[in-house]
């Protein structure tokens, strides 16, 4: 591997094949890791822990799709033009989405999540276990369409 290189250590397998904005925390997936990739002992000790942060491809967003300036977030022209960057849109530039979900259960080679925005076929690019240490520090400021944009994404609306 060079620098840079990334491989993906697992595949999600969810009941979701396409990417739907809202109602992600009533879906069960299941992260299924790639022997070739970990030993079996990758997942000892994260049963001890509620959540993972999941790092993942948006591998359905096609490359000629990326948005490298602004857009409207979800094209909502009632939301102000916004940076790729200030936003967590999957059309971003390496199409690498990052989530906090809760663990279930991990197996040997298989991790059962609960609240993973992935779809299924979605490479795994690295699993961690979320510690609040590492959680924002101080107060926590965001604009009033982020929230908007978040009132059903986890439940239905």
């Amino acid at each position: 591997m060079t620098d840079g290189e990334l491989r993906p250590i697992g595949v999600v397998r969810s009941e979701r094949a396409t990417a739907i904005d809202d109602g992600w925390d009533g879906v069960a997936a299941r992260i299924e890791l790639d022997p070739a990739e970990l030993g079996a002992e990758a997942t000892l000790g994260l049963n001890d822990f509620s959540h993972l942060e999941v790092v993942y491809l948006f591998h359905l967003v096609e490359p000629g799709d990326v948005c490298r300036g602004a857009r409207h977030p979800r094209s909502r022209a009632d939301w102000p033009l916004t940076g790729i960057l200030a936003q967590r849109a999957k059309d971003r530039p390496n199409r690498i989405g990052v989530t906090v979900c809760r663990l279930v259960r991990a197996d040997d080679y298989t991790l059962e999540v609960a609240g993973l925005d992935a779809v299924d076929g979605t490479p795994v690019l690295d699993v961690k276990p979320y510690q609040s240490g590492f959680g924002p520090r101080g107060t926590v400021v965001e604009p009033r369409w982020s929230r908007e944009l978040m009132r059903g994404y986890w439940t239905a609306r």
